[in-house]
């Protein structure tokens, strides 16, 4: 036993005088007897009006203590203190007084400002696109007149990883889309006895809407994704500053490769997702008891070239939007720790609603065009 008296003889005292309220600490005031006094020493604090604190009968006083009582009573004169608690109770009154002020609460949810702040936001990201877009439409007319900034090697490398290596699971779709547009159509159409033009339904489908716009999720799912994470990983690792640093056109290294090769894979994409899904559709039309040949002359006698060069031309123009949208996500992270992932994200939200946004007005202008 080290003499002390249990804790729990610690208490508070308020008391009126004639020149005001008195409040009085007796016992050992340390941090445990804090801790059961301090709800009991607001409440006498609360409001004001402590004039003196008596602390003659104070034998022990920590620094948790001494704040619970300039805390109740901060204006309070303190009386018959002993030399070592006047010391401990002067010393917090100082370091309280140096502490810095606490921060504000936040303030409320305002309509307007949230607005306004969200509005900021939206142009600070389309004034980063047109930068983006501009920086790279330059770089590309550079290297139209010095062929030698496009690193070929760069440019057969993303062909394979955007083209060659997406082959399987393009084909697997398409095969897959093929068969669930021909059984989902040949059952409205049986109605009518008219399971005949299940192809002309599907070939039209897929070759002007359908083929472009799944190559393109495919695209922007497997390939956007992956631009994105590679430059934002390249970006987090101040590699891409580096690079500007030594001089080196980063936009001519890193951006021009990806956009050529997407921009030329889509329009095999998405001639490969037409193809499959034809044969998907061909092999449903002869368990429904229709020959291939049957199936071939519909779709001689309804498709055109005319439609097959409009589909591929909005594949090509999928893979650009896509390979930028990726690009520029990966270019644009931050520098915490889910910059990456964010980037990718973005990439893959940001290059789906363009395709689906794209393919919208491509169909309203090859509408009013007649094509």
């Amino acid at each position: 036993m080290d003499g002390r008296p249990d804790q729990a003889g610690a208490r508070l005292a308020l008391r009126e005088e004639e020149g005001g309220r008195v409040l009085a600490a007796l016992g050992w005031l340390d941090m445990a007897a804090t801790a059961r006094l301090w709800p009991e020493a607001l409440r006498a604090g609360r409001g004001g009006g402590i004039a003196v604190l008596d602390l003659s009968g104070l034998e022990s006083l920590d620094s948790a203590g001494a704040v619970m009582l300039l805390t109740a009573a901060p204006e309070a004169e303190p009386r018959g203190a002993s030399e070592p608690v006047a010391a401990v109770l002067a010393r917090m009154r100082r370091a309280l007084a140096a502490a810095p002020a606490p921060v504000k609460p936040r303030t409320p949810f305002h309509p307007i400002t949230a607005i306004g702040r969200a509005t900021v936001g939206v142009l600070r990201d389309a004034r980063s696109a047109v930068a983006f877009i501009g920086e790279t439409a330059v770089t590309a007319l550079r290297a139209m007149a010095r062929p030698r900034l496009l690193r070929l090697s760069e440019v057969l490398r993303h062909l394979d990883e955007v083209g060659t290596r997406a082959f399987p699971l393009t084909l697997l779709l398409g095969f897959l889309i093929g068969v669930i547009l021909a059984y989902q159509s040949s059952i409205p159409l049986r109605r009518f006895g008219a399971e005949v033009f299940v192809p002309n339904l599907v070939g039209i489908s897929l070759v002007r809407e359908l083929g472009p716009l799944l190559a393109g999720v495919v695209l922007a799912g497997r390939t956007g994704s992956a631009f994105a994470a590679e430059l934002g990983t390249m970006t987090v690792n101040e590699e891409v500053d580096a690079l500007r640093i030594m001089g080196v056109d980063a936009t001519a290294m890193l951006v021009l490769p990806r956009l050529l090769a997407a921009t030329l894979v889509m329009p095999v994409l998405a001639l490969l997702m037409n193809l499959s899904g034809i044969a998907g559709m061909t092999l449903i039309m002869a368990t429904l008891g229709y020959p291939s040949a049957a199936v071939e002359s519909q779709l001689q006698q309804w498709l055109t070239l005319t439609d097959l060069m409009g589909g591929l031309f909005k594949a090509a123009c999928f893979g650009l939007v896509i390979a930028g949208i990726g690009c520029r996500a990966g270019l644009s992270a931050g520098r915490g720790p889910r910059a990456v992932g964010d980037a990718a994200t973005a990439a893959v939200v940001g290059g789906i609603v363009a395709i689906v946004v794209m393919d919208g007005i491509f169909a309203v202008l090859f509408f009013r065009l007649g094509i």
